[in-house]
């Protein structure tokens, strides 16, 4: 009989045991389900952000505002040697642009660095330098080719790099930057292709090989079989259908001088307006006639 009891108290705390060790498993869960919990991206990128009076600053900022100082530091002597070096109008013109916008930009960078207290670099980097010396040995033609193949390869690159910093920066500062660099690495790109020697295949092909590929497939077909037909244009409502906003401010009691010149305007209204006046007019006075007679 006492084994029976105990069997059942037994059973009972096995019973309490487990429903208070599931509780706290389902308490804890969650907390370590949270997004900025330790080794996430979430708790990486607040313990690499420091406080500035211009926003949080994170280790991509930061990133970000020591490579437009490296572009610089290569991409305006090489924008100074196709000034010198190019044997075409376009290669001329793609250099001047260089020139003048890492000489701004340099500037720029310059002034946020100081103000965010960050330390930039004084000389490019190790393959940046490479670069160079392959311009620097490239004569004639060639150096036409390479001068705009491995200029617009570069800024293709750091193009990525612009629009994420300006879409999830918190600092204004870097923000502000961006905007700057957004605007002149799309003129330098546009430049460098203006000048027709730009192998798109080739830069197809190595950003293929750099990055990963897709995880699913796209369900579009690879292309059109049979030619689009042409736009057929949609002709506009004869009045609008949404409510227009009230006037910002009322109108002048007054008319203006342009309504005055409206209403007096030689229009086919304005001139039934008028033969309505006369008429009416010439009816009073025939009724002051009749009276007097």
């Amino acid at each position: 009989m006492r084994s029976t009891n105990n069997r059942g108290v037994f059973s009972g705390t096995g019973l309490i045991i487990t429903g208070l060790a599931a509780t706290l498993v389902a308490l804890i869960f969650p907390l370590w389900s949270y997004a900025d919990r330790s080794g996430t991206g979430v708790d990486t990128l607040n313990a690499e952000t420091v406080s500035t009076r211009f926003g949080p600053l994170s280790a991509l900022d930061r990133e970000f505002v020591t490579k437009v100082r490296l572009a610089g530091l290569w991409e305006l002597p090489a924008g100074q040697q196709a000034e010198q070096r190019g044997t075409t109008k376009a290669v001329h013109t793609a250099g001047e642009h260089l020139v003048e916008g890492h000489t701004f930009l340099d500037e720029r960078v310059r002034d946020v660095a100081a103000r965010l207290g960050l330390e930039l670099p004084n000389q490019p980097t190790e393959q940046q330098q490479g670069w160079l010396d392959t311009l620097s040995a490239a004569r004639g033609g060639e150096y036409d080719v390479k001068f705009a193949n491995i200029l617009r390869q570069a800024h293709g690159k750091v193009f990525g790099l612009v629009a994420e910093i300006r879409a999830n920066t918190r600092n204004s500062l870097v923000r502000d930057l961006a905007d700057d660099a957004n605007t002149t690495v799309l003129d330098h790109i546009k430049v460098l292709e203006a000048t027709g020697l730009v192998d798109f295949e080739a830069l197809a092909r190595d950003a293929a090989a750099a990055s990963a590929p897709p995880l699913t497939r796209s369900p579009a077909p690879p292309g059109p079989t049979d030619s689009p037909s042409p736009p057929v244009p949609v002709s506009p409502s004869a009045s609008p259908t949404y409510t227009l906003p009230p006037a910002a401010t009322s109108p002048p009691a007054g008319k203006s001088k342009a309504a005055e010149d409206a209403e007096n305007a030689e229009t086919p209204e304005n001139e039934d307006k008028a033969d309505d006046k006369d008429r009416s007019k010439a009816a009073e006075q025939d009724d002051d006639k009749d009276k007097k007679s």
